[in-house]
């Protein structure tokens, strides 16, 4: 029996344009933040959101997460360059739309760091991310670093389920005996 409903992804539609998308609104809603929480909330007090737990606190950043190698911001700045230049590179075998939403978060969120550690001060590759996302006893991020984890936690997901960039399962059906 055939399926009604045809398969996108088994007709070879390159999903390209989808993670273009999701990087655009990504990189965007990061941009958007970052600009309003140096407009509004830097020199300001922290916003409480949930409590203690959660609140909004402007802070710059020269490291990585959890303020992790803060002496080596050039570093930083060229692994966002590898990986913005790895994904458009493998753009042109991406046929599956979750791959496409996994590696479209990912460009997003490195785009929208390395677009901080160029242009905020002291610019030069050794810009200071703007972080103001606290969660309790955790870190302080920002969007791009959400779009980051959350990017890398679905692509550990599809790869563990064995799902190929070019959109079929790695693992090839056991042909049925008549």
């Amino acid at each position: 029996m055939t399926n009604p409903v045809p398969d996108v992804e088994a007709e070879g539609k390159r999903r390209t344009p989808l993670l273009l998308g999701v990087a655009a609104i990504a990189y965007a809603l990061d941009l958007g933040s970052k600009l309003a929480v140096v407009a509004k909330l830097e020199n300001h007090a922290p916003v409480k959101v949930l409590g203690d737990w959660l609140e909004l606190r402007a802070m710059r950043n020269p490291g990585a997460a959890f303020g992790i190698g803060g002496a080596t911001t050039i570093l930083f700045t060229l692994i966002a360059v590898a990986i913005a230049l790895v994904i458009i590179r493998m753009a042109r075998k991406l046929y599956s739309g979750p791959w496409a939403i996994a590696l479209g978060l990912l460009l997003g969120g490195a785009l929208g760091n390395l677009t901080d550690r160029l242009f905020r001060s002291p610019g030069g590759l050794r810009g200071a991310v703007v972080d103001f996302i606290a969660v309790r006893d955790f870190s302080v991020m920002n969007l791009a670093d959400w779009a980051i984890s959350c990017g890398g936690a679905l692509m550990v997901i599809l790869a563990f389920r064995g799902r190929g960039l070019e959109g079929a399962d790695r693992e090839q059906p056991v042909a049925e005996a008549d």
